[in-house]
């Protein structure tokens, strides 16, 4: 009678110990192999590339093979306009929901080397109202987050930089639907041309050039929830918790079942 005792005391101390499952860890931090290229809780930052011929493109690694060896895009003209016109889009596409903090910055990071006439109207180069300053884009799908228009750009290397805060309108990014896209624009011109002697020049070429990889980039506040399971997928958190009452029915059916134990009557009851 006391073996039989204990037993069915020790079921229910067992059953009444609350197990809880681990929900703060999801798949996509379980070692999963990821995709370099794809934003993930170590790698925020998005980074320009190109081909250095005529196509260009972005993701969150830092290198790529297709990059040009010379880690920048160029183009030259003596005295004809040089459309700048590059998109820099995700490639691969976003694969997954990002949540954006509200209220924390965007830094924007990108180097360029240009020289030549990019202004209308000053009499002081060749342009002629077929110019026009340096524009830098970050999109997110379709969406514009901000434009950056830059005045008094200085001749040569520099590297351009600005900032923006997330809204709560720009918080959310669904995938491919907001495949984040970095696009700049710029008119700018020379004025080399034959100089009055045979076999010489005046004036300047022009140039435009930016550097790729780590020398342009973007840098976002992609929050930490963005990792989960649960945003992913986009349900409710699951709040990690006891169930009182699922237990009390396990506590009860233990008492019950150590009650029939020790009300069973044995073969010396019997006698």
């Amino acid at each position: 009678m006391r073996g039989k005792f204990v037993i069915a005391v020790l079921m229910v101390m067992m059953l009444m110990v609350p197990v809880q499952a681990n929900t703060g860890v999801s798949a996509m931090q379980t070692g999963q192999q990821e995709d370099p290229r794809q934003p993930n809780n170590m790698s925020t930052t998005l980074y320009l590339h190109h081909d250095g011929i005529a196509t260009a493109w972005s993701h969150f690694n830092a290198t790529d093979d297709g990059d040009d060896m010379e880690g920048e895009y160029r183009e030259e003209s003596d005295r004809n306009v040089i459309n700048v016109d590059l998109r820099f889009r995700m490639k691969p596409t976003l694969d997954k929901r990002l949540n954006m903090t509200v209220g924390e910055t965007v830094y924007a990071s990108i180097t360029i080397d240009i020289a030549g006439d990019y202004t209308n109207g000053d009499n002081n180069g060749p342009c002629n109202n077929d110019c026009d300053e340096l524009n830098i884009t970050i999109m997110y799908g379709p969406n514009e987050l901000v434009q950056y228009h830059a005045r008094n750009l200085n001749q040569g290397l520099q590297t351009i930089q600005f900032a923006h805060q997330i809204t709560e309108e720009q918080s959310t990014w669904d995938g491919q639907n907001a495949n984040p896209e970095v696009w700049v624009q710029m008119k700018i011109k020379g004025d080399r041309t034959n100089g009055p002697i045979p076999g010489t020049v005046q004036g300047n070429p022009a140039h435009f050039a930016i550097k790729l990889g780590e020398e342009s980039n973007v840098e976002f506040p992609i929050d930490e929830s963005s990792w989960s399971e649960e945003f992913q997928t986009n349900a409710p958190p699951m709040v990690e918790e006891d169930s009182p009452g699922f237990g009390i029915v396990l506590v009860a059916s233990s008492v019950a079942m150590a009650a029939i134990a020790l009300n069973k009557p044995t073969k010396t009851d019997e006698e």
